[in-house]
């Protein structure tokens, strides 16, 4: 991302920009991935539908000089209803030597793989209430990430210090990259085991719990388990890495790891000033939101060669340790946010991804304005607000794929990180800390009271925030989310001054209701107008001088930010620089 973060989206596109032409300098052949496998979240067969995935029992070796993964999955899957194959999902590209299922071979004849989703004919039927483990070893050259994170597959990259640095990003494209699994949200499986072998000395920081390592004839083999992990959260990460650790004494009474794996070649200063503000993030979310969902596992971080992934209690961290202008590293505390909103929280479908990034994006202003105030609170939401493309709605309303939901062309794109994070606020404004606090409690936990050993990892909706929150309120905000979430354009605010009154009306998309209350100042007083089937009034003295919304409390259309917008773009067209210069 861009050195300084002047403006998130600006930090985003530059960075991706600087990676795609690396990407194109360094280009290698490698097979094409099939469309099954290069999407993610697409429907599931229904021999998928019908199991339980209650444990991913993952050995993974890892050959740093070639390139190369083996691995060997052990997948027990519970029956919910009879079926008579088990499919799951893995890239066609890989060489399958050995299918299993429960210690018996599978013959070539009864198991097939044609576009990525590979389908494993059962001796009998397995019956409702019944299990199943099906083994496959598999192995060959994982697909590379040309852009990581942007697009999925693995980085092989060196340490400043020469040694090799590896890790897997594989949100846009799933799980299916580089282990079999079940490649949607709903399929998370209960615990994934993961034993994975490396180069010594090397170190493979991985989810959830260590549990310990082994060494043998130059290879290390790290052991890790991880409860009910989010599927593309599952990932590796290889490097000479150092450790730093502490343990966070909780609000609500226990006790959480704190674990940070930073390259040994860093300047261990920087290293710790970054590990150093593990805690006082941790805070803010347990205080705001509620108790980090995974703290009888680890709060924990790894350096990365890409900028970043909300890879479950390891998120992925590759910001330099660059700070802003707010003297904290934004990335980390949006990467962590996830941790709730993405991996304790997961969307049930793609179209509702920005539960993950609407959530996860408001966490910046909301932790600056806790942290320094009202100042940094609006000018971080300010930024987000010069952003916004509306051109589709954040929410369809229909199933969807990861990539059109992420594709600004074909869906909402980065909308669903700065808009949700505006709607956010403005819901915030309209019905208060409590209920919004509270709705946003229930919708993470499932519960009003969440505790340490109370909750468990949970899917959500929309309409679950949407019910959240007219629980918590006692009124119906349906109108609010109809507009702000499944209209592409912004409501606009037509004030008319007519004598000594101010005529207020909503205008918006295909005319739906929008009674959003708002305030005027007039002189050196803040007017509240109720805006009842979308219209109000107040008197306005002739000469009097007032402005809409001063608070800023309202998402709304702005001609002057679509006016920046369009000049940016023209600009931009004709290769002149939007930069001020020195004294302007």
């Amino acid at each position: 991302m861009s050195p300084n973060r002047r403006l998130l989206v600006v930090a985003l596109l530059s960075a991706m920009s600087s990676q795609a032409l690396a990407a194109k300098a360094t280009k290698t052949e490698q097979p094409a991935l099939t469309p099954t496998t290069a999407a993610t979240g697409l429907p599931r067969a229904p021999e998928q539908e019908a199991v339980t995935f209650e444990l991913a029992d993952l050995s993974f070796k890892v050959d740093p000089a070639r390139k190369r993964l083996d691995g060997d999955a052990k997948l027990t899957f519970l029956a919910n209803k009879a079926v008579d194959k088990l499919v799951v999902d893995l890239d066609r590209n890989y060489k399958v030597d050995l299918v299993e299922v429960d210690g018996k071979p599978v013959g070539a004849a009864h198991w097939r793989n044609p576009e990525g989703r590979m389908s494993v004919d059962l001796p009998q039927p397995l019956a409702a209430g019944a299990r199943a483990t099906l083994r496959v070893r598999y192995g060959g050259l994982p697909h590379v990430a040309k852009r990581a994170p942007w697009d999925g597959g693995f980085v092989w990259s060196k340490a400043p210090t020469g040694e090799p640095w590896v890790a897997s990003a594989v949100q846009g494209e799933g799980c299916d990259l580089f282990w079999p699994c079940i490649d949607h949200p709903l399929s998370e499986p209960l615990r994934v085991d993961q034993h994975i072998t490396v180069p010594a000395p090397l170190v493979a920081a991985g989810n959830g719990i260590a549990r310990g390592m082994d060494e043998k004839d130059g290879w290390r083999t790290y052991h890790w388990s991880a409860k009910n992990p989010n599927t593309y959260a599952i990932a590796l990460n290889i490097g000479p890495y150092e450790l730093l650790q502490a343990d966070y004494k909780s609000r609500y009474g226990n006790v959480i790891p704190l674990r940070y794996w930073y390259l040994r070649s860093d300047d261990k200063a920087k290293a710790q000033g970054l590990f150093d503000g593990f805690a006082p993030m941790l805070d803010f979310f347990e205080e705001n939101i509620g108790p980090y969902p995974f703290a009888d596992e680890k709060m924990g971080v790894v350096e990365t060669p890409h900028l970043g992934m909300e890879h479950q209690t390891i998120n992925a961290y590759g910001n330099d340790y660059r700070k802003d202008e707010n003297g904290y590293d934004w990335l980390l505390q949006h990467e962590f946010a996830h941790e709730w909103f993405g991996n304790q929280l997961t969307n049930q479908d793609w179209d509702d991804m920005w539960l993950h990034e609407g959530f996860g994006t408001y966490m910046q202003p909301l932790y600056l304005q806790w942290l320094r105030g009202d100042m940094e609170y609006f000018a971080a939401l300010m930024k987000q607000r010069a952003t916004l493309a509306n051109k589709f709605p954040v929410v369809s309303g229909g199933p969807k794929s990861e990539k059109e939901v992420y594709d600004g062309e074909r869906g909402p794109g980065l909308d669903i990180y700065y808009k949700g994070s505006l709607i956010l606020h403005t819901l915030r404004g309209l019905i208060g800390d409590r209920a919004f606090f509270a709705a946003t409690r229930e919708l993470v936990y499932g519960r009003p009271d969440p505790a340490p050993g109370n909750f468990k990892p949970r899917y959500g909706t929309t309409q679950d925030f949407i019910d959240a929150v007219n629980r918590n309120t006692r009124g119906d905000y349906g109108w609010f989310f109809d507009v702000y979430l499944r209209s592409a354009a912004l409501p606009q605010l037509i004030a008319t001054r007519n004598a000594d009154k101010l005529e207020l009306r909503w205008k918006t998309a295909g005319d739906k209701p929008f009674p959003m209350p708002v305030q005027v100042r007039v002189g050196d007083k803040v007017v509240d107008v109720p805006m009842k089937n979308g219209q109000g009034g107040i008197a306005l003295p002739a000469g009097a001088s007032y402005t809409l919304d001063p608070h800023s409390k309202v998402l709304r259309d702005l001609p002057q930010i679509v006016a920046f917008q369009a000049d940016k773009k023209a600009r931009e067209a004709a290769g002149k620089s939007t930069e001020k210069r020195p004294g302007q």
